[in-house]
């Protein structure tokens, strides 16, 4: 069994676009701007913002953090985000979910400029994904395969499962590993809530990709011997020895689970650090007009 070391080969791929960054800089081009937009107080989302703030800096980039009360308006939101769409000296967005229940997230995706789109939720994001053009991908499935890519893990052929159907990591991970790429050509089910005995599904599995957000669902006997695990899942459990009262599980039960794989990602320190990684590439292709142009 190999671990996969997310934070590890994270920190390699900030050092590249730091490199890349200061030669952009050095040749008198303009420093790659992320914006970020955070509602209310949520702890994951203030974590993972956090993440993304240091991970800017990290890399060379100019960050903004824009923060909303709770109560903030729709329309009030809606006009911050055409105002980043406008503002030239900024390359890419986000506006971290989940967003307060007054606030439709859809409208909100739909709003930012797909061209400024670099978590890559925007519908024509998708929709070119989708049929293998040029296109910001949602970050963390671009994170997984970017793991396959560094760690040699050969995707042609193999039975790949996904456990999950979102529009942020399910849907966009079959579609990518069913294209004719590399990583990719991968034969792909897509388990979920309504799915039938998932067990005998995922025992076929060369590739298990977990994205439920169920704590521990995926156990030694879905498994088979030689597997790639990929355990997405970082769902905050209550745990009164640690400081911060929680700690974060994964929908893998890692410690029985891990002796049966080939390759497994663990949690925390897999998936995670690659999300925001991604993130920073997208927004230096954004910041160098390599997907839809200046």
């Amino acid at each position: 069994m190999q671990l996969i070391d997310g934070k590890a080969i994270a920190a390699q791929v900030k050092q590249e676009i730091a490199a890349e960054v200061a030669g952009i800089v050095a040749r008198g081009g303009k420093r790659p701007h992320l914006a970020a937009i955070l509602v209310g107080h949520d702890g994951g989302s203030e974590t993972y913002v956090a993440g993304k703030v240091k991970a800017c800096q990290e890399c060379g980039f100019k960050s903004t953090l824009l923060r909303y009360e709770e109560d903030v308006t729709e329309e009030e939101l809606l006009a911050k985000v055409r105002g980043l769409n406008a503002d030239a000296d900024i390359d890419g967005f986000i506006v971290q979910l989940p967003l307060p229940r007054h606030i439709a997230e859809q409208r909100v995706i739909e709003a930012i400029d797909y061209r400024k789109d670099v978590d890559g939720f925007h519908p024509v994001n998708v929709g070119r994904m989708s049929i293998g053009l040029p296109c910001f991908i949602s970050a963390t499935p671009n994170g997984i395969l970017e793991l396959f890519k560094r760690y040699n893990i050969e995707t042609r052929g193999k039975r790949c499962v996904v456990l999950g159907r979102s529009n942020i990591v399910g849907k966009p991970m079959a579609a990518l590993m069913m294209q004719k790429a590399c990583p990719g050509d991968a034969t792909v089910t897509v388990c979920h809530s309504r799915s039938q005995n998932i067990k005998e599904i995922c025992r076929k599995a060369d590739i298990l990709i977990a994205a439920m957000g169920q704590p521990h669902f995926v156990t030694a006997d879905m498994v088979k011997e030689g597997a790639v695990v990929i355990d997405v899942g970082t769902t905050r459990v209550p745990d009164a020895t640690r400081k911060s009262g929680f700690k974060l599980t994964g929908d893998v039960k890692f410690d029985e689970v891990s002796p049966k794989c080939s390759f497994i990602t663990p949690v925390p320190g897999g998936v995670g650090p690659m999300t925001i990684v991604s993130l920073m590439k997208n927004t230096l292709l954004a910041a160098k007009g390599e997907v839809y142009g200046k």
